[in-house]
């Protein structure tokens, strides 16, 4: 028999989906939320000998970097993308437009259960806005595509909000 993935869920089998998720922004959850990248960090492995070890290299960790994350939005009147983006540089006001206090905000990314309920939760550190895209591309001759503007962010590392447990399910 396999260990038990879920304490608190003991008849529970099945992982958690990845259609069910939210992004948290300044408290406010962003609607219309459709796709988001992985979150990934990478350390690097730095290769070293001394001399008179034996004939082969030993390996110890280096720096860790974390990769940006995509997120998608259905095309809406929800400012939320578009107002952090114009933070970082808005170029409507000329280098004025950056705003230094507000350009770096700390997110949070909900995943789940299939009721709803945050089952897990990492909050991203000091990200900001690297590319913003307003408009998808147009096309009269598809009337089955939804409109989606999207984000990338950088961030300085993600951690697991530990207060999140694992839901009890009915």
């Amino acid at each position: 028999m396999p260990a038990p993935m879920f304490a608190a869920n003991a008849h529970r089998y099945d992982p958690y989906r990845t259609f069910k998720f939210q992004m948290v922004l300044d408290g406010k959850v962003i609607a219309g939320l459709s796709k988001m990248g992985a979150l990934k960090k990478t350390t690097e492995v730095v290769n070293w000998r001394s001399a008179g070890d034996p004939s082969y290299q030993r390996a110890i960790p280096g720096g860790t970097k974390f990769e940006n994350v995509a997120f998608e939005q259905g095309l809406s009147h929800d400012p939320a993308f578009e107002e952090w983006a114009n933070s970082v540089n808005n170029v409507a006001d000329g280098d004025a437009g950056m705003s230094l206090v507000n350009f770096r905000r700390d997110l949070v990314v909900n995943v789940l259960n299939l009721q709803g309920t945050p089952a897990i939760s990492y909050q991203l550190r000091r990200a900001f806005v690297t590319e913003y895209q307003a408009l998808p591309e147009f096309d009269a001759n598809n009337m089955n595509t939804v409109g989606i503007q999207s984000i990338t962010v950088a961030f300085e590392g993600f951690t697991r909000d530990a207060a999140v447990a694992e839901p009890a399910e009915s």
